[in-house]
């Protein structure tokens, strides 16, 4: 089972110099890879209609993940860099095809796309995608076939609802299919990484939930003739949770056949860079006491 860490970026308030040491610093400790969230628009949440669901508000710095990728390929040598999760429909589908190609030749091979349909309809708006948002997980099917297209054909050929390519590509193209996990906290989210992702990524989910819905993810793959082994699964644990929880969160998650886990320090009253470099070396001491 591979580790890895969260990027607190609501804590360190945008500050480039604690992207830098925290992704360094996870990497010299051993992690596998670190996640980052993504939002392009925080919004205020008064006065909407409909209501805004999700946490995170206009006063909520994130750094966009394909840009903060491409400055830690230069600076990190083997940390996977992981979105989770974009959200792909708000997005132009081929601008984000080329975009994450680069990113993936400038790190040597070592992005993954975690993807979503996200929540904040303010942001599909912003983002003059206001037309996609009520059908946004059709959208990120599409956009996914296409853009696996795009990575591995140089001229391509392409129509459907939302898009239409006539004879042309991108290049330089990645070297390799670039891993597309699905995120979300829906059924029709784990029908559609069954079907067509490589993974599924498990944030806000209880240990007891994620294990139960890997298990119904799996179920689904073997009935699509998929190979269960080649589908990854990661978990997101709250550090948060205290020491005395991290050996029995981590172990469920390692006895119920996850292939990653992952560590977020968001939301434990952790203010400095140093504080939560700190945290994630406590949570790796415990990782690697359980073998």
């Amino acid at each position: 089972m591979k580790a890895g860490v969260v990027y607190p970026q609501v804590e360190l308030g945008g500050d480039p110099g604690a992207v830098k040491a925290f992704a360094q610093a996870a990497e010299e400790l051993g992690y596998d890879h670190i996640v980052i969230y993504d939002h392009v628009l925080g919004a205020v949440h008064a006065g909407r209609e409909p209501k805004l669901t999700g946490p995170y508000k206009e006063t909520d710095p994130f750094h966009e993940p394909l840009v903060t990728y491409a400055y830690l390929a230069g600076i990190t040598r083997r940390l996977e860099l992981v979105t989770g999760v974009i959200i792909l429909p708000q997005r132009q589908t081929a601008l984000f095809a080329k975009q994450a190609a680069d990113v993936d030749l400038f790190s040597d091979g070592r992005l993954r796309l975690g993807v979503g349909v996200g929540w904040n309809w303010v942001e599909y708006d912003g983002l003059e995608m206001s037309g996609h948002f009520r059908r946004r997980g059709k959208r990120q099917e599409q956009q996914i076939t296409l853009i696996r297209k795009l990575w591995e054909q140089p001229v391509v050929e392409h129509e459907d609802s939302d898009h239409r390519i006539d004879r042309a590509g991108i290049l330089p193209r990645p070297k390799r299919q670039i891993p597309i996990w699905l995120g979300g906290f829906s059924e029709a989210a784990y029908e559609r990484a069954a079907r067509i992702g490589d993974g599924f990524l498990f944030s806000g989910r209880t240990q007891s939930e994620a294990v139960q819905i890997k298990a119904r993810i799996e179920a689904r793959l073997r009935a699509l003739g998929r190979d269960v082994d080649a589908f990854g699964l990661e978990s997101i644990q709250q550090y948060g949770r205290g020491d005395n929880r991290w050996p029995g969160d981590i172990a469920a998650w390692r006895d119920a056949g996850g292939s990653h886990i992952s560590v977020a320090t968001l939301g434990a009253n952790l203010t400095t860079v140093d504080a939560h470099i700190e945290a994630i070396r406590r949570w790796r001491e415990v990782y690697d006491s359980l073998g």
